[in-house]
């Protein structure tokens, strides 16, 4: 039996990170939602990704490595802050190691 294999393109690595229901996309907003964080992706982000991704063919599985290493030092200081309502990753998270944008929730004073 032989069977073909065509590589995946920017266009479906982005579909991966964010429609199947286990999406990696969904899974980092899931852990985030835990800690009472909205976590959003640009789509800059998300083809910062794919296009890193495509750069070290490592295929749909290196994914989940390049998202891992952005999200790294976020996913430890969250826990430990206050007032933290959203994480935004943008393009340079991912391309030039940028700290993540993170939005304070910010309280009243009476």
């Amino acid at each position: 039996m032989i069977a073909t294999l065509t590589e995946l393109d920017e266009e479906a690595l982005i579909q991966i990170l964010r429609e199947p229901k286990n999406a990696l996309v969904k899974q980092y907003q899931r852990l985030f939602e835990m800690e009472r964080v909205n976590l959003k992706f640009t789509d800059g982000a998300l083809v910062a990704i794919a296009k890193e991704t495509l750069e070290r063919k490592t295929g749909a599985r290196g994914l989940r490595s390049i998202l891992e290493n952005a999200m790294l030092d976020v996913m430890y200081e969250i826990p430990s802050q206050d007032r933290v309502k959203e994480v935004v990753l943008n393009e340079d998270v991912v391309t030039k190691g940028c700290k993540p944008i993170i939005l304070y929730d910010v309280a009243e004073s009476a």
